[in-house]
C-alpha cells in the first residue's frame, strides 16, 4: 500500500507542479494583456482628447483674436480724439454733445459686451473701467461748461483734461489687451 501511494504520488506531484506553473503563467499573461488593453484604451482616449482640443483651438483661436481686435477698436473709438471727431456735428450745444458722446460710448460698449467671454476677467475689468473713466471725464468737462457753451467748448475742455492725465485707463487697458493677446498667439 505504501508502494502504491508512492507510485500515485510520483505521477500526481509533477502533474500538480506543472498545472500550478501553467496556471500562474497563463494568469500572468492574461493580466498583462488586460493591462496592455487598458493602457491602449487610455492612450487612445488621450489621443482623441488631444485631437478634440486641437480642433477646438482651430475654431476658438480666431474667435478670441477677433474679440481682442474688437475690444482694441472699442478702446480706440472711445478715446477723446476719436470720439469727439465722430460725434461733433457743429450745431449742438454742450449738453447735447455730452449726451451724444455718452450715448455713443454706451452703444459701443453694449455692441462689444459678448467679447468678455474670450478675454480674462482682469482685461474686461480694465475695459469697463476705461469706459467709466471716459464717461466721468465727459461729465466732469460738461460740469465746467456754462449754459451757453457749445460742443466746441466742451470738446476743448475734454481735450485739456485728457492731456493732464498721462496714463489714462484707456491706454492701460490697451496695453494689457495687447500683452494678453501676445501670450495667446
Amino acid at each position: 500500500m505504501d508502494n502504491t501511494f508512492l507510485e500515485i504520488l510520483k505521477y500526481t506531484l509533477p502533474s500538480i507542479v506543472v498545472f500550478l506553473a501553467s496556471y500562474f503563467i497563463i494568469k500572468s499573461f492574461i493580466d498583462n494583456e488586460k493591462n496592455r488593453r487598458k493602457d491602449e484604451a487610455y492612450i487612445k482616449e488621450k489621443e482623441k482628447l488631444m485631437e478634440l482640443k486641437i480642433a477646438e483651438q482651430k475654431i476658438i483661436s480666431p474667435i478670441r483674436l477677433q474679440a481682442y481686435e474688437r475690444l482694441v477698436l472699442f478702446l480706440e473709438r472711445i478715446s477723446p480724439g476719436s470720439l469727439i471727431m465722430r460725434n461733433n456735428t457743429g450745431d449742438m450745444n454742450a449738453f447735447q454733445f455730452q449726451m451724444a458722446l455718452i450715448k455713443n460710448i454706451r452703444d459701443e460698449f453694449e455692441h462689444n459686451l459678448s467679447q468678455q467671454l474670450y478675454i480674462s476677467t482682469k482685461a474686461w475689468d480694465l475695459i469697463r473701467n476705461a469706459k467709466e473713466e471716459m464717461i466721468r471725464l465727459i461729465n466732469t468737462s460738461a460740469a465746467r461748461c456754462n449754459e451757453n457753451s457749445n460742443a466746441t467748448d466742451l470738446a476743448q475742455i475734454i481735450f485739456q483734461l485728457s492731456l493732464e492725465d498721462e496714463k489714462t485707463s484707456i491706454s492701460k487697458a490697451l496695453e494689457y489687451l495687447k500683452e494678453e493677446a501676445r501670450k495667446l498667439f
